[in-house]
């Protein structure tokens, strides 16, 4: 009879903490408040009066449907693709300042399991244009930085992809550089997803890199450079009939056609969303049946 409590209570502590532990891990919403570290903001300073000495004058944006609130410092031109079978969407993005290239979090906070539709943190922060960002809820390391504040110090083994308050894009090795040594290189943006996909204009993945144990061809999202503050947006259905998706192999070579000379691959499959001028233009969807957005930790977004 002691035998069976024992066991019993032995199985019942087990279950608790496996039910627990699930909870903790992919349910219970907890928010985290940010290490502290800021860009230093005279960076946007120095970069602006270089810029009123240029004889360049920034552009309106430009698109079929042009936004109401258009700033004049922002260009915009949204096209649709067709490559292996698969319907891509892509966002041509010039700014005046990076500074327009923002992200947010999912209801406004930095933390575990706090998630929303990209659309929903879209229209919440006035988003013209907006793309899932790198799912950062969803792991424990990797670096986030975020509008030039350091959320998360700790680093894994992926690439990360850092964007500067000159406009510029580069991708880096998380074992050489510290949280603090990027804020204080200007790093107004900071992803941890991957893997690159497009460096020095040359393609960085092999035909069979994939993503964890991901199926070869999948909805996608990814992001590059052609020039500083000239940035490419670039979202693929999959899953579907009409869309088959595409490889990592696949969307370097696009991505590598469109120009850029550094690309880097975001949170895909069900995640794969673009938002612009108040709807989602793409087909999200995590099983290719049902077409709707995955909810997600953060969006990247021109606003």
């Amino acid at each position: 009879m002691k035998k069976k409590i024992t066991s019993l209570c032995f199985w019942t502590i087990l279950i608790a903490f496996t039910i627990y532990f699930a909870l903790d891990t992919f349910v219970i919403e907890k928010t985290y408040s940010s290490s502290g570290m800021t860009i230093n903001t005279a960076m946007f300073e120095t970069q602006e009066d270089a810029a009123e000495e240029s004889t360049e004058t920034s552009s309106s944006i430009v698109s079929n449907d042009e936004p109401e609130n258009a700033a004049e410092d922002i260009s915009i031109t949204l096209d649709t693709y067709r490559v292996s079978d698969t319907t891509v969407y892509v966002a041509d993005i010039t700014l005046s300042s990076v500074q327009y290239l923002k992200t947010a979090f999912a209801n406004d906070s930095y933390g575990r399991n706090i998630t929303e539709k990209t659309s929903t943190i879209a229209k919440a922060n006035d988003a013209i244009l907006a793309i899932n960002g790198d799912f950062y809820g969803a792991q424990e390391s990797g670096y986030v930085i975020r509008n030039g504040i350091a959320y998360r110090d700790r680093a894994n083994s992926k690439d990360v992809l850092c964007i500067y308050t000159d406009g510029s894009m580069a991708i880096i090795d998380a074992s050489e550089k510290s949280v603090e040594e990027l804020i204080e290189d200007g790093v107004w943006q900071a992803f941890c997803f991957g893997p690159a996909l497009i460096e020095d204009s040359e393609i960085s993945v092999s035909v069979n890199t994939e993503v964890g144990k991901a199926m070869a061809s999948n909805p996608r999202t990814a992001i590059g450079i052609i020039d500083n503050n000239h940035f490419v947006f670039v979202v693929s259905d999959g899953r579907t009939n009409e869309s088959e998706g595409l490889s990592l192999y696949e969307l370097a070579e696009f991505m590598q056609s469109l120009g850029v000379t550094t690309a880097y691959n975001l949170d895909g499959g069900g995640s794969s969303t673009m938002y612009y001028n108040g709807e989602v233009v793409n087909n999200p969807t995590s099983n290719g049946r049902t077409i709707s957005e995955r909810e997600v930790s953060d969006i990247v977004y021109i606003g």
